[in-house]
């Protein structure tokens, strides 16, 4: 499935890193911004993740709900989370519905060699939970100015 700017962002309910489940129509009338990395504690998603933390107060005052999500397990987003002191929950999509939903979960290309893993992108969905805008050439060390412009 590929989603467009002006689309609903499709709704969803996973679980995060404590277990508690959490909706993206929990969110109703906050701007969103949903990030799908690959793999929890790797160079580039870590790199991600801490520019996010470096940023939040920033990201805050302007609106935003920071929530990440990967096919990583919650005790794995628990021990990324308290390793890099990350002040936003991280979603557990084991079952990749969420990424499904998205269309983040590609087939992907490494030295001759295809498999299947979590395209980088990252979605702003604005208060009404409509796709504003869709970064698919995520920097991952200054991803807060992707954002917030």
């Amino acid at each position: 499935m590929s989603l467009e700017v002006g689309q609903t962002a499709p709704d969803f309910e996973s679980k995060d890193q404590d277990g508690k489940a959490i909706k993206l129509s929990d969110f109703q009338g906050k701007k969103v911004v949903l990030y799908f990395y690959p793999k929890d504690n790797t160079p580039g998603c870590t790199a991600q993740a801490c520019n996010l933390r470096d940023n939040y107060e920033s990201l805050q005052k302007a609106g935003y709900v920071v929530l990440g999500i990967s096919s990583d397990a919650e005790k794995s987003h628990k021990k990324f989370i308290e390793k890099f002191e990350l002040p936003f929950p991280l979603i557990a999509d084991e079952d990749k519905s969420v990424h499904e939903k998205y269309g983040t979960w590609v087939e992907k290309n490494m030295y001759g060699r295809k498999y299947m893993g979590t395209a980088r992108t990252t979605f702003i969905i604005d208060e009404k939970g409509i796709i504003e805008e869709i970064i698919s050439k995520v920097k991952t060390k200054e991803h807060t100015n992707q954002i917030i412009k």
